[in-house]
């Protein structure tokens, strides 16, 4: 089998340049696997190396890997090493290991000398070197400055530098370059351990004067130089130059300028150039110009890049069946370009044949090697993994069946589906490997298929059950959305997927579960805020795939404050604002409200100052000078406005003459020999200068300063016209002065000697009218005109049996023009008004006009009073209703229009019109649960008036019981009272008549319950399941006996009727209901006039009646 023959195979080695510290163990490893295990040997320097015969050197147990206990002469070791691992089948090499000691174990790192100073003049080059120690490895190098007590580095600059080398160049010397010793220090990583060179004083000859030199070159010399470069190694190139003053480096490239990438840098002040791993396109030409004011030099640098060999493609292991034919390939490549050399175990191509091979692959700069095994077999056919797999696809995706298998010589294979035989069609194709590939796999190709692998050794199979799923759609996506903050989001995620395998929904938000996970979930979020805000994506996952769909929720909310809130510009009356907006929040901000707090009794009283668009964030504020100020901003999107951005700092605007002139200056008597001058305030910190003189004289304008809102000027004549002015004062100057306006002193303690004249009327209309009057002579007023004023009062009522209130009402109309004239509104439609007008001065009112009359024309109605809709029938509604309280003209009709309160939309508004002296309707009803919504409306000849809508209320059985004992109760008394109130035995015997009537009924509720228990349904003649006695509202239904009780009583209104007399209280009262009389007993309503009786016939459903003998059923 496979596992009886291995050759061996290396797993592990050390470096090519293994550098190793001798005064630990050296090791050096090798490790390799083989059946049987290898056996481990090694060459030094091309020879055998014995191990056993050297004491300082032992090999590992199982493995080949040394270790070197170089107590003595260690040095004898570095030395290059090979290790081959073999056994009965092969032999397995390691690359060349090239042993190197760590230099600390070697000669003295500087050998401890003095050095003698460096004299050299002021301006000349100087090259201080260093001359590390070769390594291994390599050291790093820097350069350090003593100057006692303190060491620091050397400070590097286009003037100083350290070159590749470790030594230290400097353009030019300065004086101050002496102040201190160099010395060169070495590092090295293996250890971290630093070796210190003996410093180097350095002595600077001065003179008068330092020539300016041009640029030389320290390093490289000359005018061109080359470079080889190893393929992946880092490249340095360098160019340092001497010069008075130090020089400027440039670099170009082939000609052209240096393209500056990640891969390439510039260095050291653009001394140097660093390529960390170089490659062929790096070579080229470099030229680096040295440039100071004196002139400028050239470097050329030729670059080769040559590569060690590396490999293309690498030989592998081969298995072979017998008279088998097989190929080992070992592509390399390299500058220059490697030689492929063969071996066989070790030993050249030509040499006998062995199953290990070996591909050397070598140019002057390295080598390669690599072990390929080739094994030839002779094997069963074995079907290589798990068997009996069950697989579950999506439709239409790509589906790859496995059958790894071995065997020698190579088996062949064949694949079939049960039911269907061997596989056919451009979809299915079998792999080298053995692998079955279905192309966009269906549905009917759900099965079970056979791989069968056979050769001359032998046959072998495994069967692979495939269930074909449907795929994942996701037919309703999130839909990505903009919303206000507060509102509900809904993100529904709709899929179709197959039915027989389990989904999980998982909502991510950026990329981190936000919620709960179940089968064909959506998401919402109430009151979405700030934070909600994101990309929303919708997982849906199986056991075979997974979908997704995104949708990105932005919310927009009022901005954010405005922060930094700076002033700038201060000048007398303004300032600059500048703020810095705050975030939109996805809505653009539209305006800035720029507040003030000037209070510095009272901060914190915020006034808005101005507005300015949302595209400015500094603005000039126009102020009042001599103010302390706060501000504040506000920003304003169409969400609304944002918190106050945080006051900006206290600010007083600096001094200036008042510029604006005081308000509302005038000057009124307040006794017969003054007159106080007033105006309104217009500023902090002001005096005012308040200017007087009689009107039409030629006398000089006298003054006074106050610091008040009013002064006073006394010994004034009676009622004299003064020309007034104002101005502000403060310490910085005057301010503009007011208008000149007119005010008079003190009136004397008289009324108007004269009524005004002519008062008349026109355009008179139902509810105002227009008025006109003559002006009165101002010396006749005896003092200042205040105004002209109207008493007027409604005289009556058109209607003469309508009582009116004669209540009396005035109008105040301000002195107008030459022809004054007003307008008195809110009166009363078709009513007989009386009117006069006096006039006033500011203490008095003078005498009455003449006394005029007018009457308003007709006029819409008030709705009607006192409506009423009570159920007289288990089956009938009846209402009534009278005259308006203000029926404003002659009533010619009313209208009333019913529709039940649950109205389907189907149901039309029914609607009747009665004349004038019909105030009532009844309409019958089709169970006792319908209800009922009335509206109704009078009209006179101009049209109709004011509705008055009203719905029935929820009439039951017993309800309507109790109110016909009761009515029926009050009625015998009221009948009592009134007729035969002597009669007691007669109020005895009507109880008593109650009594019965009362028992009959309970009587019959008995044998109705006990007849048949159904409910009230509508009239269809179906048979009804048995109830409870009582339906929802515990009523009962009477109907068969309805018409005998009908007969057996008269109406409780027909009773009220004869008790009442023809002089109706309501004719002299405002029509109200009258409900108790004198003892408290309840007595019913009074009506004001006696009406016809008339029935109408409303195709038999609806009943008209009379307010005044319609008969009523008890019900």
């Amino acid at each position: 089998g496979l596992d009886e023959l291995q050759p061996p195979t290396i797993i592990k080695q050390s470096m090519m340049e293994h550098i190793v510290d001798p005064k630990e163990t050296m090791v050096i490893e090798c490790e390799a696997k083989g059946t049987p295990h290898p056996i481990f040997s090694w060459r030094r320097n091309g020879k055998y190396f014995n191990v056993a015969r050297d004491s300082q050197v032992s090999m590992r147990r199982r493995s080949g890997t040394l270790d070197i206990y170089a107590r003595n002469n260690p040095e004898q070791y570095e030395a290059e090493y090979q290790c081959i691992a073999s056994n009965e089948y092969g032999s397995a090499y390691t690359h060349k290991i090239r042993l190197l000691l760590y230099s600390k174990y070697r000669t003295p790192v500087w050998p401890r000398e003095i050095l003698e100073p460096v004299v050299v003049s002021a301006g000349m080059p100087l090259v201080l070197s260093c001359d590390p120690p070769p390594g291994p490895p390599k050291p790093e190098t820097y350069w350090m400055s003593s100057s006692f007590p303190t060491m620091q580095s050397v400070q590097q600059d286009r003037r100083v530098s350290m070159g590749v080398n470790g030594d230290l160049y400097f353009s030019n010397v300065l004086v101050n370059d002496s102040t201190a010793d160099y010395c060169c220090n070495a590092r090295f990583p293996y250890k971290n351990i630093i070796q210190q060179k003996m410093p180097v004083v350095v002595k600077v000859l001065t003179t008068r004067t330092v020539a300016e030199a041009a640029p030389t070159w320290l390093s490289p010399k000359g005018s061109s130089s080359s470079i080889v470069a190893l393929q992946g190694e880092e490249l340095l190139l360098e160019c340092i130059a001497a010069g008075m003053p130090a020089p400027h480096i440039t670099w170009t490239k082939d000609g052209d300028n240096l393209p500056i990438t990640s891969r390439i840098k510039v260095k050291n002040f653009n001394k140097m150039i660093q390529i960390p791993k170089a490659s062929f396109e790096d070579a080229g030409e470099y030229s680096c110009t040295a440039t100071n004011k004196i002139g400028y030099i050239q470097h050329t640098i030729t670059v080769r890049v040559k590569a060690a060999p590396f490999w293309l493609e690498k030989p592998t292991d081969l298995i072979l069946a017998p008279e088998e034919s097989g190929r080992l390939v070992c592509r390399s490549d390299g500058a220059p370009r490697p030689t492929i050399s063969w071996f066989i175990n070790g030993e050249p191509i030509e040499a006998k044949p062995q199953p290990n091979r070996q591909c050397n692959a070598s140019n002057q700069l390295g080598y390669l090697m690599a072990n390929a095994f080739v094994n030839v077999l002779h094997a069963t056919p074995r079907i290589i993994g798990a068997r009996n797999e069950l697989i579950k696809v999506i439709e239409g995706s790509r589906t790859f069946l496995d059958c790894r298998y071995f065997g020698s010589p190579v088996p062949e294979l064949r694949w079939s589906k049960y039911g269907q035989g061997n596989l056919e069609g451009n979809r299915f194709k079998t792999h080298s490997n053995g692998t079955l590939e279905i192309k966009r796999i269906k549905v009917e190709d759900q099965g079970t298929y056979l791989c069968v692998i056979s050769n001359i050794a032998g046959r072998d199979e495994d069967q692979v059950r495939v269930e074909v799923k449907e795929a994942i759609t996701i037919v309703t996506r999130p839909q990505s959305m903009k919303v206000m903050r507060g509102s509900d989001v809904r993100l529904e995620c709709g899929v179709k997927a197959d039915i027989t395998t389990p989904l999980t929904t998982t909502w991510v938000k950026n990329r981190k579960d936000v919620t709960f996970t179940w089968r064909l979930s959506n998401l919402v979020i109430t009151g979405v805020n700030r934070d909600d805000e994101g990309n929303y994506t919708c997982v849906i996952k199986s056991e075979l795939e997974q979908q997704s769909a995104s949708a990105h929720l932005m919310v927009m909310d009022r901005p954010s404050p405005p922060t930094d809130l700076e002033l700038s510009d201060p000048y007398e009356r303004s300032v600059r604002l500048t703020w810095v907006p705050g975030d939109s929040n996805h809505s653009p901000i539209t305006e800035y409200l720029v507040q003030y707090d000037d209070d510095d009794w009272l901060p914190g009283k915020w006034k808005n100052l101005s507005s300015y668009p949302g595209n400015l964030n500094s603005v000039v504020l126009h102020l009042s000078p001599f103010t302390y100020y706060e501000f504040r901003v506000i920003a304003i999107n169409e969400i609304g406005g944002s918190r106050p951005s945080r006051p900006s700092k206290r600010f007083q605007s600096s001094g200036a003459p008042p510029d604006v002139i005081p308000k509302n200056v005038k000057g009124v008597g307040t006794w017969r020999n003054n007159m106080e001058i007033s105006w309104e305030w217009n500023g902090p910190h002001l005096k005012y200068l308040v200017w007087w003189r009689r009107r039409d004289s030629r006398e000089e304008w006298k003054n006074a300063t106050t610091k008040w809102l009013k002064y006073y000027i006394y010994d004034a004549d009676t009622f004299t016209p003064y020309e007034i002015k104002v101005q502000a004062v403060n310490e910085f100057g005057l301010g503009p002065e007011s208008p000149v306006v007119i005010g008079y002193s003190g009136e004397d303690r008289k009324c108007p000697l004269a009524a005004p004249l002519n008062l008349r009327v026109s355009d008179i209309e139902s509810t105002q009218v227009t008025i006109h009057w003559d002006t009165v002579a101002r010396e006749s007023i005896m003092g200042e005109l205040k105004e002209y004023k109207v008493y007027y009062w409604r005289d009556s009522s058109q209607l003469r049996w309508l009582r009116v209130n004669r209540g009396l009402k005035s109008k105040v109309f301000p002195e107008n023009d030459p022809e004054p004239s007003g307008v008195i509104t809110g009166l009363i439609p078709y009513s007989n008004y009386k009117m006069y007008i006096v006039v006033a001065n500011s203490r008095y009112e003078g005498p009455q006009s003449n006394h005029i009359y007018f009457s308003t024309p007709e006029g819409v109605p008030s709705a009607p009073k006192s409506f009423r809709i009570q159920q007289r029938h288990l089956d009938s509604i009846y209402v009534d209703w009278e005259l308006p309280e203000e029926p404003n003209g002659i009533i010619t009709g009313y209208t009333l229009k019913y529709q039940t309160v649950n109205a389907t939309r189907g149901e039309e508004l029914k609607t009747e019109d009665f004349p004038p002296n019909v105030t009532s309707f009844s309409i019958r009803r089709f169970d006792r649960y319908t209800r009922y919504r009335f509206s109704v409306v009078a009209h006179t000849r101009i049209g109709m008036g004011e509705w008055h809508t009203e719905e029935s209320p929820h009439y039951t059985t017993e309800r309507l019981l109790a109110l016909m004992l009761c009515a029926l109760c009050v009625s015998v008394y009221a009948q009592d009272q009134v007729d035969i109130s002597t009669q007691g035995w007669f109020i005895g015997i009507m109880c008593a008549v109650a009594l019965i009537v009362l028992i009959l009924l309970v009587v019959c509720f008995i044998k109705r319950s006990r007849g048949g228990k159904y409910p009230v349904r509508d009239k269809k003649d179906i048979s009804l399941e048995p109830v409870d006695d009582k339906d929802q509202e515990g009523s009962f239904d009477y109907r068969e006996d309805e018409k005998g009780i009908q007969r057996a009583q008269p109406s409780v209104e027909a009773m009220m009727k004869r008790s009442y007399s023809d002089d109706s209280l309501v004719e002299y009262g405002d029509g109200g209901e009258i409900p108790f009389n004198e003892d408290g007993s309840f007595i019913g309503q009074y009506t004001g006039t006696r009406r016809d009786v008339r029935e109408l016939d409303f195709g038999g459903g609806l009943e008209l009646h009379s307010p005044m003998n319609t008969i009523y059923s008890l019900a």
